[in-house]
C-alpha cells in the first residue's frame, strides 16, 4: 500500500490556521475525523495523539511532524496532512519550526501497516525538493498529486 493509497483531499488542509502546536495538532485530529464520521470521537483521538506527543516529540526535524497514535476508534490506518501557513515551535528534534505535518492513527491490529506508512513517509521527506514542493501546493488536491508523483518516481527509480 501507498501513502497516496492512504491520503485523500477530504484529510489534507491547506493552510493550517493554529499556530501552536496544541492547535496543530487538534486541527488535524478535527479534520480526520470529520473525514472519518468520527466527530463525537474527536477529543478521545485528540488525547491520545497529545499522549503519544507527550512521550517525545513527533517533530523529526527539516520542518517536518508525523504526530502518530494508536486509536481502537479508527477502523484501519488513517493519514491526514496539512500545511502551516506559519512555522510552528513543535520541539522538532533540530529545534526548527514544523510546517508540514502528516498525522498517522491506526488501530493496534494495523501497527505493522502503522509502522511502514510512518517509515515510508519519512523517507520520502528527506528529498529537500519534494518538502518544498508539498509547501508550495496551493490546495488538497496538489498535495496529494504531488505524493503521488514522488512516489511514482520512487518506486521507478528501484533496481
Amino acid at each position: 500500500m501507498t501513502l497516496s493509497e492512504l491520503l485523500s483531499p477530504s484529510r489534507v488542509k491547506i493552510p493550517l490556521l493554529r499556530t501552536d502546536k496544541h492547535g496543530c495538532l487538534r486541527e488535524l485530529v478535527d479534520l480526520v475525523a470529520q473525514a472519518e464520521r468520527l466527530e463525537p470521537h474527536s477529543d478521545e483521538i485528540y488525547r491520545a495523539v497529545w499522549m503519544r506527543e507527550e512521550v517525545l516529540s513527533t517533530g523529526i526535524g527539516d520542518g517536518v511532524a508525523l504526530p502518530h497514535a494508536k486509536c481502537e476508534l479508527v477502523p484501519d490506518l488513517v493519514v491526514g496532512a496539512g500545511v502551516s501557513a506559519t512555522p510552528v515551535d513543535f520541539d522538532a528534534l533540530d529545534g526548527r519550526p514544523v510546517r508540514l505535518f502528516f498525522l498517522l492513527l491506526a488501530p493496534e491490529r494495523a501497527m505493522g501497516l502503522h509502522i511502514k506508512a510512518l517509515s515510508r513517509i519519512s523517507r520520502l521527506l528527506r528529498q529537500d525538493s519534494l518538502r518544498q514542493r508539498l509547501l508550495a501546493a496551493p490546495d488538497a488536491p496538489a498535495f496529494v498529486r504531488v505524493v503521488q508523483e514522488a512516489e511514482a518516481t520512487a518506486l521507478s527509480n528501484r533496481p
